[in-house]
């Protein structure tokens, strides 16, 4: 059998800090290793696995498309790709939609948007976008510079101008920010990398209404917080809010790299001929993929989300070890008490057999959205039972 773990080392570049886990199968909510033990995974791919592994109507789309046409390009008409496309607009009330391949590339394009807009309406000089401290954005200069965190802003100089961070949830901070120079607020409602921290619905609220009143962009981040992982299809859809750029990627295609930038009627018409573009985004069989993801984002799935929330909250919430759960649906972050570290209960977890993630100082859940009450009740036996572990 190959030796995995040393042909990675000696062959793919070292910035991954790798857990001593080789997967060689899933199905579901389960993941398999080469010795035949069985994972409750708590991870879904970083949150792209929707259905969980090898879904098998996700698997029958991609492989359809993959026996039709695998990739053209887009100075052709694609039919999975349209059929997205009216799908995320019919759902979403958005106007027009562009593809990419990733979050970051879906908030670079974001940032180009925004950009065009206030230099097309007002000329240079207003070019400032604010975004919050802890945000994440992605790792491009552009989404590094966009991300409100000082550990990503080394190494990498210059970085693009024009950023401005405010604290979340705090009115009057932001108030301060926002001048002339402003052309848009760009935030997660729940922002991941940050720590799984949910935004207040009045500090939302209050973007949404000064953007309008000032003519900003708001810009809102669906990257992970999207696609049905907070109860709703898209996470400002629970504050009856108006962003006029939202941007998603993660579980939209189930595990396959694909992302959507979304447009009101504001930006719909603000990137035209040759000032955006890509080779892979829209690509058919990913697109199949989305289509087979969002068809089945409904009411139904959303109530299954929120019910495993309420067990999860449930289950932690006396534990001694446990300090809070922070985060929406099934994007969840555990408070340990102080002492115990998130790295370590994550690789004790592992060892006990479920896999959860680390944000910062907290554990980090993003289960398939459709995991049974029976897998998540055994991931949270195996993952309570680490906690315990390490804080001994």
């Amino acid at each position: 059998m190959l030796d995995i773990k040393k042909l990675d080392k000696e062959n793919i570049l070292n910035t991954y800090k790798r857990f001593d886990l080789v997967i060689k199968e899933g199905k579901g909510s389960t993941f398999t290793d080469y010795d035949g033990k069985t994972y409750i995974d708590f991870s879904s791919g970083i949150g792209t696995n929707s259905f969980g592994a090898c879904d098998s109507l996700w698997v029958k789309a991609v492989t359809e498309q993959a026996n039709t046409v695998q990739h053209t390009s887009n100075l052709y008409y694609n039919e999975p790709q349209v059929k997205v496309a009216k799908l995320l607009c019919e759902k979403t009330n958005m106007k027009k939609v562009f593809f990419a391949n990733s979050g970051a590339e879906a908030n670079e394009c974001a940032i180009k948007a925004a950009r065009k807009y206030s230099f097309d309406k007002y000329g240079k000089g207003r070019a400032e976008i604010i975004t919050l401290i802890n945000s994440f954005h992605g790792r491009t200069i552009a989404t590094l510079s966009a991300t409100g965190q000082d550990v990503f802003h080394n190494y990498f100089f210059p970085f693009v101008d024009d950023f401005k961070y405010a604290p979340a949830n705090d009115i009057e901070a932001l108030k301060n920010l926002i001048s002339d120079k402003t052309c848009a607020i760009m935030i997660e409602t729940v922002q991941g990398e940050g720590g799984v921290n949910a935004l207040n619905p009045e500090y939302i609220k209050f973007i949404d209404k000064v953007c309008k009143v000032r003519d900003l962009v708001f810009i809102v981040d669906e990257v992970q917080t999207g696609n049905g992982r907070t109860g709703f299809l898209y996470s400002y859809m629970e504050y009856n809010v108006e962003p006029n750029i939202v941007t998603t990627a993660k579980g939209l295609a189930g595990g396959l790299p694909f992302a959507a930038i979304l447009f009101d009627e504001k930006l719909e018409n603000t990137l035209s001929y040759g000032e955006h573009g890509t080779t892979f985004g829209g690509n058919p069989v990913c697109a199949s993929a989305a289509y087979s993801v969002l068809t089945r984002l409904n009411d139904d799935l959303f109530n299954h989300v929120k019910e495993c929330r309420k067990i999860i909250e449930e289950r932690l919430k006396n534990e001694k070890n446990v300090v809070s759960v922070s985060g929406k649906g099934l994007m969840v972050g555990i408070e340990l008490k102080d002492g115990i570290k998130a790295i370590d209960v994550a690789n004790c977890a592992i060892k006990n057999g479920v896999i959860p993630l680390t944000a910062k100082t907290k554990i980090r859940l993003l289960p398939p959205l459709n995991i049974t009450f029976e897998e998540l009740n055994l991931g949270l036996d195996r993952l309570i039972e680490s906690i315990n572990e390490v804080a001994k």
